[in-house]
C-alpha cells in the first residue's frame, strides 16, 4: 500500500476515529488531493462511478415500472447516508468515511433486489456462488474500467476493509461457519483487509445506519403499496407506541402525513437509541485508537437489548407482510425467470453479448465465462433486464 496525504483540513475526531491522515493507503500509489482528504476522495470515486448512477434503476422490493414512489437503490443509499454522517458527527468520527461507505454499500446488488441475487447465486452454485457484498467488492476493486493506471476505484485501506466486513469479521473465531464469498476470497488473497478483525468504527455506523434507513422506508413503501395497513402495526412492539402518540396528539392527520410522521419518529427513536448505547459502550471500552476497535473483539456500535428485540420483531413482520406477500412473490418469480434466461441463454451463446463483453467470454472457459456473464448481468438495472428478455426471447420485438 502506498502511503497517503492528509493534508486537507479536517474536523476535530474521537482518537477511535479513523484518521485520514494514517491511512494505509491504496494499493497503487497516486498523489493525493490538496484540498481533499483520503476519504473525501474516495466518497467522490464512488458518487462518479458508473455502478452508483445504476442504482437509480436498481429498486429494494418493487420493480421500476411499479410507481415511482417507491425507493430505488439510490435514495435508499442516500437515505443511509445521511444517517450515518449525521451519527459520525454526534459520535465524532470522520464523517466522509461513514458517508463513503454508505453509499457504496449497495453498488454489488443485482436487478430486482434479493430475488435477482438468489437467482444469480443459484446458477453460480458450480462456480463459487454468487453475493452482493463480494461483487460490491468486485466492481470497486476491478469491474469499474474508468482510470488511466489502474482497474477499479483505488480506495483506500480503510474504506475497502469497511465496505468487506461491515457487518463484522468473515473469518476465524466466533464466526459461523461458511465459506467466504468468491469474489472477496479472490481480492484477499491478494490484498489483506484483516478480515479476523471488526472493522472501524465508521463502518459499524454505516451498518446500522442501514438498518435504520430500510427499517423506516420498508414501513412506508409498505403502506402506501397497501401491502399492510396501519391498524396491522400497532401490535409491533417498535411501532405500535409511535403510531397510538402520533394519533393522540393529531387525531385527524391525513393518512400520507401520518405515514410520513410514523417513519420519521422511527428513525428518531433508533439513532437516539444507538447513539446512547453506543456512547456506554465506547466509554466502558475506552479505545484509544482505531486498531482498539478492530482488536476490542465484539462491536462498539450498536442499539439497546429492547431495541435490539423490538427490531426482530419488526423484521418478522415485514418478511411476513411485505416480502412474502402474493403480489411481490408474483414479481420475484418473474425476476428469478428473467435472471435465469439471460445467464443460460449469454453462457451458451456468448455471440449475443455486446462486442465488448462478447470477445472475452468467447475466449473463456465455462467457469470464467460464467463469472463474466454473471458481472454483466449483475450491472443491469432492473429496466435494461426486463427490455433485454423482450428484445432476446419476444420473437416480434425489434433487436437494436
Amino acid at each position: 500500500m502506498s502511503p497517503v496525504n492528509g493534508s486537507a483540513r479536517t474536523n476535530q475526531r474521537a482518537p477511535y476515529a479513523c484518521d485520514p491522515t494514517k491511512s494505509r493507503g491504496r494499493a497503487h500509489a497516486e498523489p493525493e488531493s490538496p484540498t481533499r482528504t483520503v476519504y473525501q476522495r474516495d466518497r467522490d470515486r464512488i458518487i462518479h462511478s458508473g455502478a452508483f448512477r445504476r442504482l437509480k434503476h436498481k429498486t429494494q422490493v418493487f420493480v421500476y415500472h411499479e410507481g415511482d414512489y417507491y425507493r430505488t437503490r439510490l435514495t435508499h443509499s442516500l437515505e443511509v447516508a445521511q444517517i450515518a454522517r449525521s451519527l459520525a458527527r454526534s459520535l465524532a468520527l470522520d464523517e466522509d468515511l461513514a458517508e463513503a461507505l454508505a453509499l457504496a454499500h449497495d453498488l454489488g446488488h443485482t436487478p430486482f433486489g434479493h430475488a435477482g441475487e438468489e437467482a444469480l447465486d443459484d446458477i453460480m452454485a458450480p462456480h463459487g456462488g454468487f453475493d452482493h457484498n463480494g461483487q460490491t467488492i468486485r466492481i470497486i476493486t476491478s469491474l469499474e474500467a474508468r482510470y488511466a493506471e489502474f482497474d477499479g476505484l483505488n480506495l483506500t485501506w480503510e474504506t475497502l476493509e469497511g465496505i468487506a466486513k461491515h457487518n463484522g469479521p468473515l473469518v476465524g473465531d466466533g464466526v459461523k461457519s461458511g465459506e467466504l464469498p468468491w469474489a472477496l476470497s479472490e481480492y484477499t488473497s491478494q490484498h489483506d483487509l484483516a478480515l479476523h478483525t471488526w472493522p472501524g468504527v465508521e463502518a459499524q455506523v454505516a451498518a446500522l445506519s442501514d438498518d435504520i434507513a430500510y427499517h423506516s422506508h420498508d414501513v412506508d413503501d409498505g403502506l402506501r403499496a397497501g401491502l399492510f395497513l396501519v391498524e396491522d402495526l400497532t401490535d409491533v412492539p417498535i411501532l405500535g407506541p409511535i403510531i397510538q402518540e402520533v394519533r393522540t396528539r393529531y387525531p385527524d392527520l391525513e393518512e400520507s402525513r401520518l405515514f410520513h410522521e410514523v417513519g420519521r419518529r422511527l428513525i428518531n427513536l433508533m439513532v437516539n437509541d444507538l447513539l446512547v448505547e453506543t456512547a456506554s459502550r465506547l466509554n466502558d471500552a475506552s479505545p484509544k485508537s482505531a486498531e482498539d476497535v478492530r482488536a476490542f473483539g465484539a462491536p462498539l456500535v450498536g442499539f439497546s437489548a429492547k431495541l435490539d428485540h423490538d427490531n426482530r420483531a419488526l423484521k418478522e413482520f415485514l418478511f411476513e407482510r411485505m416480502y412474502r406477500h402474493y403480489r411481490v412473490n408474483r414479481m420475484t418469480s418473474k425476476a428469478r425467470r428473467v435472471v435465469s434466461d439471460l445467464f443460460t441463454l449469454y453462457v451458451d451463446e456468448p455471440e449475443c453479448l455486446p462486442a465488448d463483453w462478447r470477445i472475452a467470454a468467447e475466449q473463456q472457459d465455462r467457469t470464467l465465462r460464467a463469472r463474466h456473464v454473471a458481472d454483466y448481468i449483475a450491472g443491469m438495472t432492473d429496466r435494461f433486464a426486463l427490455d433485454e428478455h423482450r428484445r432476446l426471447f419476444d420473437l416480434y420485438e425489434e433487436n437494436r
